[in-house]
């Protein structure tokens, strides 16, 4: 999907185990566009654009995988709290950025 000039991006560098973890499950990611190739191909050097689209993806896809006993049977485990702490992030910024209240 193409951003159009109104479209506003969350910009973020993620690197470390955030990124490993992040990257651990993009497969899942594969009917969103290329959004699954541009986290595979980010290095964590720059932060990345991501817009409301990516974001509604991603968190649906790390909320599904942190709830998933088999990937993380330990929720102790650093890479488990490192990618919750990721998906809390990002849930913030979604709903800071793009959840308007017009009441």
């Amino acid at each position: 999907m193409k951003a159009w000039k109104n479209d506003i991006p969350i910009r973020i560098k993620i690197s470390g185990i955030q990124l490993t973890e992040l990257q651990k499950h993009t497969w899942q990611m594969c009917e969103a566009f290329g959004l699954d190739s541009k986290i595979d191909n980010y290095k964590g050097t720059r932060p990345i654009s991501l817009y409301s689209w990516d974001l509604d993806c991603i968190i649906d896809v790390l909320d599904m995988a942190l709830d998933d006993e088999d990937e993380y049977p330990d929720k102790n485990n650093e890479g488990y709290t490192k990618l919750h702490e990721l998906n809390m992030y990002f849930k913030k910024a979604y709903k800071e950025t793009f959840e308007h209240n017009d009441i």
